[in-house]
């Protein structure tokens, strides 16, 4: 679980870090007394749980809150302050808790135990466990967080394609079009073709994970129940999906320019 602290007081963010360090001695905290250090740690950084004061200078703890929000939703706010005038705007912002200084133990316990948003703590990130297919930035699959090797670099955009397509079946002579978009030469391409399935049912199989690639003679699909995704996490909402998502998409790939577009229009 990754844990954040932002108090401008430094020894009022030192009590509040060696309290939740006491109740949590296994989790990722982190500590900041400057508001540019919180904006910073977020941009690279997910967070479960954040502890805000609400008074912090230049940036208040609502304003680092409204950033944190908009990266992951389901993130547990619990503000912090001396002063109670602030409740309404901090319940507006969905928060999980508003303590009021100075905090003691019972009260950081009571907040960790009843989170708005329940937190799976997980020590192994889903990118690291099994495969994994990275759509956002270069795509590229992932077993056991180490990138698959292909046989054929067209192997990799065949997947890449029907992960795009998310579960829906393919034709033969579509897959051919969209990966060899300039070519006239549709009886070449539609033998390649069979090499490309050939090299990617092995390639999976290496990993005893050819069962997510579903195809006929004619017909092609990924079954989406059974693919780790950070494009799938982002359309279900989830939030290591919405983390994920830095604007871009299968870079790589002009065909992803669609999908890509999509995605930026719904942001």
């Amino acid at each position: 679980m990754n844990i954040l602290i932002a108090d401008d007081e430094v020894l009022v963010m030192e009590d509040i870090y060696d309290k939740v360090k006491k109740l949590r001695p296994d989790d990722n905290i982190k500590a900041f007394s400057r508001p540019s250090q919180v904006l910073e740690y977020i941009k690279d950084n997910s967070v479960d749980i954040a502890f805000l004061d609400i008074n912090m200078g230049s940036v208040s703890g609502l304003e680092i809150a409204r950033k944190i929000k908009h990266i992951n939703p389901t993130v547990n706010i619990i503000f912090i302050t001396a002063y109670s005038e602030y409740a309404m705007e901090a319940i507006g912002l969905r928060c999980s808790g508003y303590l009021m200084k100075p905090v003691n133990d019972e009260d950081i316990e009571r907040e960790l135990d009843m989170l708005r948003n329940p937190v799976e703590t997980q020590s192994i990130r889903k990118q690291d466990k099994g495969l994994f297919f990275k759509c956002f930035g270069n795509f590229d699959v992932l077993y056991n967080g180490i990138p698959l090797k292909f046989e054929r670099i067209k192997s990799k955009e065949l997947i890449a394609y029907l992960i795009d397509q998310r579960g829906s079946s393919v034709t033969a002579n579509e897959l051919c079009s969209s990966l060899w978009e300039n070519s006239d030469n549709d009886a070449k391409n539609m033998q390649y073709l069979q090499k490309l399935k050939r090299d990617l049912i092995k390639t999976l199989k290496s990993c005893d994970s050819d069962d997510v690639f579903i195809h006929t003679r004619n017909n092609y699909a990924v079954d989406p129940n059974m693919i780790a995704c950070d494009y799938y996490d982002y359309i279900d909402g989830r939030p290591e999906g919405i983390r994920a998502y830095n604007g871009q998409y299968m870079n790589q790939y002009s065909w992803a320019e669609v999908t890509k577009a999509n995605l930026i229009n719904e942001n």
